[in-house]
């Protein structure tokens, strides 16, 4: 029987997916498998020793300390593009609500509670109504950073508002790049993307290399009058900067869900309450993936969607399986490999991927490793965790 500690309120469509005859359930559960929770932060919080993964049902996860569980053999895993289409059709309703002053023709009809008669209000509206007037996003141009799962689909549907859109992405997969129209524009600088945006939106995660991605040198470069979009994560854009090039006429207009005190009152600004993945479908969506993913790795010792693990994934053969993680340093496999040969344990299937600073691999083999020999695959050098997984039923 496995164990999940859930955190925060999780779509109870995604926790159904776990068959009550294999899994418990529940917020207040110890000695657990896996914790499987939205945004509560766990960077200062102590973790069962029993705990061997880490489900984010959200594509962030700077609220999760990935680093130091890789180093504990913690498997982290996010749900990307699960929330993709709410956020894509919140970034249409911010290219209208930036092209033309929707908000501020709304909130003037608020202010004349006064008049009591239609035909009043009727004509003070049609002599007023061109302060509010605006521009189509036809023909304009959209520059698009980050061309994964979320970018490539606003990508296209800009395409399909009739914009012209232009991309930026150094590390796009080849699964994205099967997503995105050949009608998209590639540029090969994020420097050259905002000299011919008329909007640009972001959609790049939060990591140390794009924290300040949206500098004073980048906002410098922006076409004349162009509009930011930053539905991705706050800490991508440099509000300083922001400010200042709002304020010298620069920057048109910038719409974010990452609200700041310095940006309210501001007509140039538009925030919202971090609400690009605050649908009904898309919640269930993220904890649906944040369960199969789960299941996957506790059954199956199979990754998919990790943010500190090599992507692995294996059939499962007859016989029992074996998972480790393991520092990625030379001869750790070939330790193991020699630990189970002088059992007279024979491999069915293996594989062994790296990322970064670790690796990860799934061995499957004929016979029943003993404790001995599990005991042997612990206790080699750099191997951090390691697993042994009944046949599949």
């Amino acid at each position: 029987m496995y164990k999940i500690r859930t955190i925060n309120n999780l779509a109870a469509k995604g926790l159904a997916r776990f068959p009550v005859d294999k899994y418990q359930v529940g917020p207040d559960l110890s000695s657990v498998d896996a914790l499987m929770l939205r945004s509560h932060k766990l960077h200062d919080e102590t973790v069962d020793q029993s705990v061997i993964a880490v489900a984010r049902a959200g594509a962030g996860v700077n609220n999760i300390p990935v680093e130091d569980y890789a180093k504990r053999g913690i498997v982290v895993f996010n749900t990307p593009g699960a929330n993709a289409n709410a956020v894509k059709e919140l970034v249409a309703a911010a290219l209208l609500l930036g092209s033309r002053d929707i908000f501020g023709g709304m909130s003037y009809v608020q202010t004349l509670g006064d008049i009591k008669n239609g035909s009043e209000m009727h004509k003070l509206l049609e002599a007023r109504k061109k302060q509010f007037a605006g521009s189509e996003i036809t023909g304009l141009t959209l520059g698009v950073v980050g061309l994964g799962a979320i970018g490539a689909v606003v990508a296209n549907m800009a395409l399909e508002l009739g914009m012209k859109v232009a991309g930026f992405d150094p590390a796009i997969s080849i699964e994205s790049a099967w997503r995105l129209s050949g009608r998209v524009q590639k540029v090969d600088s994020l420097q050259a993307l905002v000299r011919i945006s008329d909007f640009v939106t972001l959609h790049v995660p939060a990591v140390p290399a794009t924290t300040g991605l949206i500098n004073k040198d980048i906002l410098a470069r922006l076409k004349p009058g162009a509009r930011l979009l930053n539905f991705a994560r706050d800490e991508i854009v440099d509000l300083p900067a922001v400010i200042d090039s709002l304020d010298n006429g620069k920057l048109a207009a910038y719409i974010s869900d990452f609200p700041h005190p310095e940006l309210l009152g501001r007509k140039d600004a538009l925030l919202l309450p971090h609400i690009g993945a605050s649908t009904r479908e898309a919640e269930e969506n993220c904890a649906v993936m944040a369960a199969e993913e789960l299941m996957g790795f506790l059954e199956d010792g199979n990754i998919r969607n990790s943010v500190n693990y090599p992507e692995t994934q294996m059939a499962r053969n007859d016989g029992y399986r074996i998972t480790f993680c393991n520092d990625n340093v030379p001869r750790v496999l070939g330790h193991v490999l020699t630990v189970l040969a002088d059992h007279d344990i024979n491999v069915i299937d293996m594989v062994n991927l790296s990322r970064g600073d670790f690796a990860y691999s799934i061995i499957d083999v004929e016979s029943q490793p003993d404790k001995g020999v599990m005991s042997a695959i612990r206790n080699t050098e750099h191997v951090i965790r390691a697993r042994l997984l009944p046949p599949a039923c």
